[in-house]
C-alpha cells in the first residue's frame, strides 16, 4: 500500500523493507511488520491468512534501564558473565555486555554446534538470541561443566527448566509467571537487574566474614 494505492509487491519493495528492518534492528529497536486484507467471512482462520496487503513497519524502543550499564560493568569486575540477534547485539552493546571480538549466536546455530565446539566458543559468546528452553539448559550445563557457578534470570514459563538447572535461579517478582517463580531459588521483588549486583556484593561480604571468623577461631 503506497500513498493509499495497492501495488504488486516486487523484489525492489522486499529489499527496501528488509533494509529498513535491518537499520532499525541495528539501532536496538524491535520491529513489527503489518499487513491486512478485506474479509467478509464470520470467523477468521489460519487458512485465510494469504493475499495480504503490506502496510509497513513499526519500530519500538524498549530501552535498557539506566542502572543496567553500571550493573554490567560491576559484573565484569566481579567476574560475573552474563530476539533478533541484531537487536539483541545492539542493546547488549549499549549496556556493555557485547564488545568487539565477542560472538553473538541464534538458537539454530547452537543446534549445529558440537559439545566440543560450544565449549571452545562459550567464553566468547556474550549474546544469545531466539533460544528455546532446551538451548538455555544446554548453555547453563556447558558453563557448569567448566566448573562455573551459574545464575539464570527469567520470567516466563519457558525459562523454568533452565532456572531449575542453574545453581541459582532468579525469578522476576513483578512480571514473572508463577511457574518461573516456583522454579527459582530467589525472586527479585523489583525486577531490577542492578539488585542482583547488590545481592552479590552483600553475599560476598558475608562469605568473607565467615572465612575470617573460621580462620580466627
Amino acid at each position: 500500500l503506497i500513498n493509499g494505492i495497492k501495488e504488486p509487491i516486487t523484489k525492489r519493495h522486499l529489499d527496501a523493507i528488509e533494509k529498513e528492518n535491518q537499520r532499525c534492528a541495528n539501532n536496538g529497536l524491535r520491529v513489527l511488520g503489518f499487513a491486512y486484507k478485506d474479509y467478509r467471512g464470520n470467523q477468521v482462520t489460519l487458512e485465510d491468512e494469504h493475499d495480504l496487503t503490506f502496510i509497513g513497519l513499526v519500530s519500538l524502543m524498549d530501552p535498557p534501564r539506566i542502572e543496567s550499564q553500571d550493573a554490567v560493568a560491576k559484573c565484569k569486575i566481579a567476574g560475573i558473565t552474563g530476539d533478533h540477534v541484531v537487536t539483541a547485539r545492539a542493546i547488549a552493546t549499549q549496556i556493555g555486555i557485547y564488545e568487539d571480538g565477542d560472538l553473538s549466536i541464534e538458537g539454530y546455530e547452537l543446534d549445529k554446534m558440537s559439545e566440543e565446539e560450544l565449549d571452545e566458543k562459550l567464553p566468547h559468546i556474550s549474546v544469545y538470541a531466539r533460544v528455546a528452553p532446551e538451548h538455555k539448559i544446554r548453555i547453563v550445563k556447558a558453563w557448569q561443566k567448566r566448573g562455573d557457578i551459574v545464575a539464570m534470570t527469567g520470567d516466563g514459563v519457558n525459562d523454568a527448566p533452565a532456572l531449575k538447572t542453574a545453581d541459582i535461579g532468579i525469578g522476576m517478582g513483578i512480571t514473572g509467571t508463577e511457574v518461573s517463580k516456583g522454579a527459582s531459588d530467589m525472586i527479585l521483588a523489583d525486577d531490577n537487574f542492578a539488585t542482583i549486583i547488590v545481592a552479590v556484593e552483600e553475599g560476598r561480604k558475608v562469605f568473607s566474614n565467615i572465612q575470617k571468623t573460621i580462620q580466627y577461631l
